[in-house]
């Protein structure tokens, strides 16, 4: 199934993410067929995006279906509950999930769409609210080299660097390892920042010059600077951040592997939680350093 500008695309979960991806997608030239928990946006619908009553209407009218939900189980869900995406399926349709979940569970996902003679993707993206309203997402998928193929003029209408990294599940678990880097690059960057505040040093001219320099990233660029200035509405939650480093934990039990540093990142994000944070942007786990320190880092003049 060869994929163009007048393609039927359906798209499942407009939060934080979605609703710029899909979004993307409509300015892009695709007729998309939308579901949320809550009403779709005025905005998506005044661009041409249609409203579904279910999930299952979705993967009637589309052929291709996008998932981008919060968790496992709501992709299970929105795939197999009632009026679930399999009882709109009919064969060579291709069900695409974006969101970051459950490798183990992917693999089942993926059996139980190819039974019903459809193809099955895991893309996963990084890059947050910001990359996913720029276009500029990294998609990393897993799945059959053909629904790839069919797929990859919408993953460019939502992303840059878009690689296939193997089959089903694949995906996930470089979304995991993504997840995994991130978390302690923060980490870094947020101890870094507090030892030089509290030493009395600017942590803003820290920050400016360590960008010169080998330590830099594009997590000491943006949260770094989210750090500095106090600002923690969320680009991407903590909540949801822990959900990935619970994953990453759980798959490491399960492999025999220890991520020592990767608990300790859950650690600093369940203190942030614990004061109520979950809803704070991931950078914010700064805070919890800052709580231990007894220091909170802030910008001179």
């Amino acid at each position: 199934m060869a994929t163009n500008h007048r393609a039927n695309v359906g798209f499942i979960g407009l939060g934080i993410m979605g609703r710029p991806m899909a979004e993307n997608l409509i300015k892009a030239g695709y007729r998309l067929f939308l579901k949320s928990r809550r009403a779709v946006p005025a905005d998506l619908i005044a661009a041409g995006g249609i409203e579904c009553q279910s999930a299952r209407e979705v993967a009637e009218r589309a052929e291709i279906v996008i998932t981008m939900l919060p968790d496992t189980p709501q992709v299970a869900e929105v795939l197999f509950g009632a009026d679930g995406v399999i009882e709109g399926l009919t064969e060579a349709k291709i069900v695409i999930d974006m969101s970051s979940i459950d490798p183990i569970a992917t693999k089942d996902f993926a059996r139980r769409i190819n039974e019903r003679g459809c193809d099955y993707l895991d893309a996963p993206v990084s890059g947050g609210e910001v990359g996913a309203r720029a276009g500029s997402l990294s998609i990393m998928v897993g799945g059959p080299q053909g629904a790839f193929d069919t797929a990859k003029p919408l993953f460019e209408a939502m992303g840059r660097n878009i690689t296939r990294v193997g089959g089903n599940g694949d995906g996930q678990t470089t979304k995991v390892a993504n997840q995994i880097v991130v978390a302690l690059t923060i980490e870094a960057v947020a101890e870094a920042l507090v030892f030089a505040s509290k030493a009395g040093a600017d942590p803003a001219r820290v920050r400016e010059a360590l960008m010169g320099g080998f330590a830099a990233s594009r997590i000491l660029e943006v949260h770094g600077e989210r750090m500095v200035k106090r600002s923690f509405d969320p680009g991407f939650r903590i909540d949801l951040h822990r959900k990935d480093l619970n994953l990453a934990l759980q798959g490491a039990r399960a492999l025999g592997v220890a991520l020592p540093n990767t608990a300790t990142a859950q650690e600093l994000f369940n203190t942030c939680a614990a004061q109520g944070g979950g809803q704070w942007d991931h950078s914010a786990m700064v805070r919890a350093l800052e709580l231990m320190a007894g220091h909170v880092i802030a910008a001179r003049g």
